[in-house]
């Protein structure tokens, strides 16, 4: 009962912060003292708890400074005209009638490259959206393609901070999960390709048959499709030569791709990140001084507090990057880190790790992670914070050896990663679709951020199944190999009573 009520407070913390529009930051630190008030309720010692919270947050050390690498190299790519030069030359394929699968597309490319949701966003996802809105695409399901394209590179970029935090927490080979990754997210790209081109046909069917997609889309959607379409209107026009607004602020040389061309081909080669990143970073400074001519203490300014444009249309959508935008969630990664200490100390997620593991052996790993995600994203109301809750609860889940750590690794990209953007009140999807302009209701539109759990959760059914008919047949053929009965783990805990394994 303490702990329940203990984490019920901490929750209402946490959705008090996001409904306020504050900081997590100051919510995280008052769940530090709320765990750790639970353990001095519970007689465990400050000192033990102390000890074991900050031996979890220096093992958080490697990711903290890729997350610093990141937000370098994110600066640098919006100074040196990289992201410029990608965004105008591929913008220029955009039309009415492929808008919607378009903005899906260029928005998983860009996020692939710059590994953030947020960034892909305000870039390319602004951009996206204006256009989309200027030729009257239906504003649901644009803003829908634009967060699910958004998340693809999110969850399987080489730079992508989840995906970085991912191989820390499961000790696992980067570039082999995202080749898993590649695998599992295969069908639900291709189906929500699918579902955005039958959109774009129906709207172009309902056009040519004199309705026209502004009429369908305000009829559809009255409220939040007209303020969407209204907020973005006023910049529609003054951003729609995107090559000429760049080619004023940039040199658009060919070279400025060269940062972003090594990324891809070192990632190919599987390279260490760090070193990855470092190369682009070098790549990103020669363009900046040779390139743009950038002179060295501006270069050295943005380093640390992010590019900030000039021209005010194009800070609008360039704007941000460094080493202070990383502040919040190399914050947010070390204070849940401390929470893996302190509840490792008090056990105090022990009955729920018992209950998840019961669920597991029902319904399988997979399947029970999907479950623990789904109400730690409710939860969290961040992405970072539902990652770590969800690694922790389901540990019980997979063995020690690399199989199983590479299970889990996946699973976890597969539902916690995408399933927190579903949440409507995360800030995980609520600050991309508020960056672009789309209304809420474009998470119903997200068609990959759902298709992917759905999927893997059906593929791990179908196995299970398939697996429980070949055991009974050899079972049948075999009496003598027959596995002896073992009680249920619910039965047996009531039976035995409950004893939490050590370091849970």
């Amino acid at each position: 009962m303490l702990e329940a009520g203990t984490m019920l407070l901490f929750c209402a913390v946490l959705f008090a912060s996001v409904a306020l529009g504050w900081s997590i930051i100051p919510a995280l630190f008052v769940g530090v003292l709320l765990f750790m008030g639970y353990g001095l309720v519970r007689r465990c010692s400050l000192r033990a708890m102390a000890s074991r919270a900050a031996g979890s947050v220096r093992s958080a050390g490697t990711v903290v400074v890729a997350f610093v690498l990141i937000g370098v190299l994110t600066s640098l790519w919006r100074a040196s005209g990289t992201i410029a030069f990608i965004v105008a030359h591929s913008t220029a394929v955009i039309h009415a009638a492929t808008v919607i699968p378009l903005s899906f597309l260029l928005c998983s490319a860009m996020s692939v490259l710059v590994g953030s949701s947020f960034a892909s966003a305000a870039t390319m996802g602004t951009i996206c959206m204006s256009l989309g809105l200027s030729m009257q695409a239906n504003p649901v399901m644009l803003g829908g393609a634009i967060l699910a394209g958004v998340y693809v590179g999110d969850r399987c970029s080489p730079v992508s901070t989840s995906a970085l935090l991912v191989k820390q927490l499961t000790h696992t080979n980067l570039f082999n999960t995202i080749a898993r990754m590649l695998r599992t997210g295969a069908v639900p790209f291709v189906l929500s390709c699918v579902v955005y081109v039958a959109a774009a046909v129906v709207e172009w069917l309902c056009a040519s048959g004199g309705s026209g997609f502004g009429v369908a889309s305000a009829a559809a959607t009255a409220g939040s499709a007209g303020s969407a379409r209204a907020a973005v209107s006023t910049n529609a026009s003054s951003i729609t030569d995107i090559g000429g607004l760049f080619s004023s602020a940039f040199d658009l040389h060919w070279l400025t791709l060269v940062p972003a061309l090594l990324v891809i081909v070192l990632a190919l080669l599987r390279v260490d990140v760090r070193l990855l990143m470092l190369a682009s970073i070098a790549a990103s400074v020669a363009v900046c001084v040779g390139v743009q001519h950038m002179e060295w203490a501006e270069l050295l300014r943005l380093l640390i507090f992010g590019y900030h444009a000039q021209n005010p249309q194009v800070a609008a959508l360039l704007d941000g990057g460094g080493i202070l935008s990383m502040l919040t969630v190399m914050a947010t990664v070390c204070i849940s880190s401390a929470y893996a200490g302190i509840f490792a100390e008090t056990r105090m997620l022990a009955r729920l790790q018992q209950v998840i593991e019961m669920l597991g052996h029902r319904i399988g790993a997979c399947g029970a992670t999907m479950i623990t995600a789904t109400c730690a994203a409710a939860l969290a109301c961040n992405q970072t914070l539902t990652i770590m809750l969800t690694h922790q609860l389901c540990g019980g889940l997979y063995g020690d050896d690399e199989s199983e750590r590479s299970a889990q690794a996946i699973d976890l990209e597969d539902s916690a990663v995408v399933i927190a953007p579903l949440i409507p009140w995360s800030i995980a999807g609520a600050v991309p679709l508020a960056t672009i302009n789309a209304p809420t209701l474009s998470l119903a539109a997200a068609t990959f951020l759902y298709l992917l759990p759905l999927s893997r959760m059906l593929a791990s059914a179908v196995r299970r199944r398939s697996g429980f008919r070949t055991r009974h047949r050899s079972q049948n053929q075999n009496p003598g190999l027959a596995i002896p009965h073992r009680p249920k783990p619910m039965l047996h805990m009531f039976a035995h009573g409950f004893h939490p394994k050590s370091g849970d």
